[in-house]
């Protein structure tokens, strides 16, 4: 299966599931993959349909209208394959996975200690700002990785 066709998140998953508490807005249940999206954007990670398509949502997210969770909204609350490019691809299929990445223990790590829940972590600048600091450090470490594999094959 090409990497067009994966989805890496939903935000109905989250909030039409038995984990999401009930006292909350739906909106809380895109802020963990608004702010992975808004690293995407701001890394220029996205594919060039995203970037069509997306324009008006890329240039307020870049000028401080917009937040990641704010596209990830009007996107329906999707994370696909074919929103990223081949290299935006790769890297989330290793560090976002929901099953095996480290995406979602960085998340808590960083925004949801002392939380009941990492649906309650706030939409803001701040915390965008703490997670994109270290979603930088792990696409560093898995950029530098891949090369060392790469070099290793042709020894």
């Amino acid at each position: 299966m090409s990497d067009d066709h994966v989805i890496y998140d939903e935000a109905e998953y989250h909030f039409g599931g038995d984990g999401f508490p009930a006292d909350l807005p739906e909106r809380q249940a895109f802020v963990h993959t608004g702010m992975y999206l808004g690293w995407i954007i701001d890394r220029g990670l996205f594919s060039e349909s995203f970037a069509q398509e997306a324009a008006e949502e890329i240039a307020g997210f870049r000028s401080g209208q917009l937040s990641g969770t704010d596209i990830y909204e009007r996107w329906d609350g999707a994370l696909v394959g074919e929103m990223l490019s081949e290299e935006g691809n790769a890297f989330s299929g290793w560090y976002y996975d929901m099953d095996r990445g480290r995406y979602l223990k960085d998340y808590h790590a960083l925004l949801g200690r002392g939380l009941p829940s990492l649906y309650q972590v706030a939409d803001t600048r701040a915390n965008y700002e703490r997670i994109r600091d270290r979603i930088d450090e792990r696409f560093a470490s898995w950029k530098k990785g891949r090369s060392k594999k790469f070099w290793e094959f042709w020894k």
